[in-house]
């Protein structure tokens, strides 16, 4: 029984799942898109969408949390600078998982994480709009009669 189990090991000792997790979050930031495997992308969102509702706090004491997670004092920056002023006004969801199939290596699951930008959500609101699907086509009309 799994019962009130949290986390994924990801084959690693604790100290290792915790230096990788803080790199791909640092990375993610950074670079606000990375590629890695789906059970990666889902450990490093809670703890992505944590550091970005930090930022939007703007106290000295979330910028020394922040610090003591994130590797890069760069990134920290980035972080209360822009990221979090471009999500001022949304309560959560920061992050979009988009999965990309196998990894021709080993057969792994892959998976894009990004930031969710305004554009890409226009996007997706105006699709929705005019009767489309999730992939971009439009739904048939139900005929009446």
């Amino acid at each position: 029984m799994r019962h009130r189990v949290h986390g994924r090991k990801l084959g690693r000792t604790p100290p290792h799942r915790r230096a990788l997790l803080r790199n791909l979050c640092t990375s993610l930031l950074e670079h606000e898109r990375i590629t890695t495997t789906v059970q990666k992308a889902k450990e490093v969102r809670p703890l992505a969408e944590k550091m970005i509702t930090l930022g939007k706090r703007e106290t000295l004491h979330a910028r020394r949390q922040a610090a003591r997670f994130l590797l890069k004092a760069a990134v920290v920056q980035k972080l209360f600078d822009s990221i979090a002023a471009r999500y001022a006004d949304r309560a959560g969801g920061y992050t979009r998982i988009l999965k990309l199939g196998p990894r021709a290596g080993d057969g792994a699951e892959l998976a894009v994480i990004e930031l969710i930008s305004e554009e890409s959500e226009k996007k997706s609101k105006s699709a929705g709009a005019k009767g489309q699907d999730k992939s971009g086509r439009e739904q048939p009309k139900a005929e009446s009669t």
